[in-house]
């Protein structure tokens, strides 16, 4: 494997410096530098909430919901009277109006 990757890198230092005229010295330096300051960079805060991985960790409860019960059946029926069917379906009229 790192053979392989020893060709690769002599193969794009080779096609860099043709392209931008850059020695292997100044590619390497520049890779190195890039590698050396993203080093740097700072640790990444950890995530609010418990540990995944901790088995005593209190977790919200977890209930069954069928994806399937409000399901009404919408298959073609005999025709009815379209007033019974818009009563019972639209809201109750207020009293007192």
């Amino acid at each position: 494997m790192l053979a392989q990757l020893g060709a690769k890198l002599a193969a794009v230092c080779s096609v860099v410096g043709k392209l931008f005229d850059v020695r292997f010295g100044i590619l390497a330096a520049i890779t190195a530098a890039g590698m050396e300051l993203g080093g740097c960079m700072p640790v990444t805060a950890p995530l609010a909430g418990a540990d995944p991985a901790d088995p005593g960790a209190r977790v919200a409860g977890v209930g069954y919901r069928s994806t399937v019960a409000p399901y009404s059946s919408l298959r073609p029926v005999a025709p009815s009277s379209w007033r019974e069917q818009n009563d019972r379906v639209a809201p109750m009229p207020k009293s007192g109006r």
